[in-house]
């Protein structure tokens, strides 16, 4: 009989964190440490990372993930879960976009998972077991002006995982995504400097708010353990229902259709 109070346990598992020094990356090393991981925090600042690591007994990394051999070289330790947070944004409209802030998207948002999959995939599906996890967004389905690269590429990691999770799963490696909706992080603080803007996120989905990075966790936690252990090429949407609401016009309350 499977023992449910164990289910989302990690013990004995190791975790590497990329992006471990802020934001979602940071919230999901503390969770996946709180669960009984054994956690490398990794970021290309390793004072952050430091930071991080020290709260739960972590081992800090350094790392450039747009440097394939780093990848590597991470990746050669014994690994069950990797975590993928980095990302970048560049908020203009197409006609104002250079090629140059293109590629710079692009290659971290997805030539950086192109690298880290396939380095951690390789380990892992030769071991026979692994979580892969990485970070859509909602602007992998739903756009707006400015997000135009942004959210190409998050669809794009979308198809990415989704290939990876076909090729490695009879190897017994699993490759899900999640899909946050607004999140205070450091790459949302333009938004959140604008009362407006901020307030216009806050009120399209449905709970009428943001989301702190903490509330992403779950999600990780989930992903890596057990409780998921079925579960493979999927987007997990954590986004305050913002992809469930039309937005468009809201109908007075008593009319009838």
């Amino acid at each position: 009989m499977t023992d449910y109070t164990q289910l989302f346990r990690l013990d004995g598992r190791n975790a590497v964190v990329i992006g471990a020094g802020s934001g979602i990356g940071r919230e999901s090393a503390f969770a996946l440490a709180a669960h009984g991981a054994s956690v490398v925090c990794a970021d290309v600042n390793l004072g952050a990372a430091e930071e991080t690591a020290s709260a739960i007994g972590a081992e800090a990394y350094q790392i450039d993930v747009l440097d394939p051999d780093a990848v590597e070289r991470l990746a050669d330790r014994d690994t069950d879960v990797v975590v993928l947070t980095a990302a970048m944004n560049v908020r203009k409209r197409l006609l104002e976009y250079t090629r140059a802030e293109f590629d710079r998207v692009v290659a971290l948002n997805l030539g950086a998972t192109f690298d880290v999959v396939r380095a951690f995939g390789r380990r892992m599906v030769a071991r026979g077991s692994g979580s892969i996890i990485g970070f859509s967004s909602i602007r992998g389905t739903t756009v707006e002006p400015g997000q135009s690269v942004y959210a190409a590429t998050k669809a794009g990691l979308v198809q990415l995982f989704r290939t990876a999770a076909v090729e490695f799963g009879r190897h017994g490696v699993r490759v899900n995504a999640i899909a946050p909706g607004v999140v205070e992080t450091p790459l949302t603080a333009q938004i959140k400097a604008d009362p407006a803007w901020y307030q216009a996120y806050a009120d399209k989905g449905a709970l009428g708010r943001w989301a702190q990075p903490s509330e992403m966790a779950g999600a990780v936690v989930y992903l890596a353990s057990d409780a998921a252990s079925f579960v493979t090429g999927a987007v997990l949407a954590v986004d305050g229902g913002w992809t469930a609401v039309d937005g468009r016009f809201e109908p007075p309350e008593g009319k009838k259709a």
